[in-house]
């Protein structure tokens, strides 16, 4: 589709711009596990382009309806990226990131009170203050731990939940809250 390769341009450009910035040519890949446990498979690079300071770009991408019969889903996809301050060496220990967030959905009939009868579909975009710590875990291997939270606008059209439910509204809505939250895998590649 024509999002997939627009993903797939900005997740080599990314790659591209740390390949001719990076002094120490200092490169992650990761997988974060509590976004998979959502049944949402996710990928993200990061990259460092000065002292202390690297940039990361994270997605995911969830097609699946989870029950047919009760049309629940929490189909999305999601693109995150993030600056991020390293206290000491990038890659490791406590950092600060400020990031962004850009998602489309199709979600409903999850057991959640506020999702359980109803289905949402729409698209928001976020940005917020990120806290977070990596540490090694084998060679080449580390573990990172981070949440964030900030400001989200969203506007999506409210349905009944079941399959092809009737049309309820459509809301608009700032809100603040997590604007990240994970427990990832990193393979460091230098």
């Amino acid at each position: 589709s024509n999002l997939m390769k627009r993903l797939i341009i900005l997740f080599f450009s990314v790659l591209l711009f740390c390949d001719i910035v990076a002094d120490a040519q200092n490169f992650s890949v990761k997988s974060n596990t509590l976004y998979l446990m959502t049944t949402t498979p996710n990928l993200g690079v990061e990259c460092s382009f000065a002292p202390r300071w690297t940039v990361e770009l994270e997605g995911g991408y969830n097609p699946f309806t989870l029950e047919r019969e009760k049309n629940m889903k929490l189909k999305h996809w999601l693109v995150s990226p993030e600056v991020r301050y390293w206290f000491c060496n990038s890659f490791q220990g406590h950092f600060i990131g400020l990031n962004g967030n850009f998602t489309q959905y199709n979600i409903g009939g999850l057991p959640l009170s506020f999702l359980k009868e109803t289905r949402r579909q729409g698209w928001a975009v976020g940005a917020g203050i990120t806290y977070g710590y990596a540490f090694p875990i084998a060679r080449r291997w580390n573990m990172e731990l981070n949440a964030g939270f900030g400001w989200w606008y969203t506007a999506y059209d409210e349905f009944e939940s079941r399959k092809c439910g009737l049309f309820h509204q459509t809301i608009q809505k700032h809100a603040l809250g997590p604007t990240s939250l994970g427990v990832s895998f990193v393979y460091m590649i230098r």
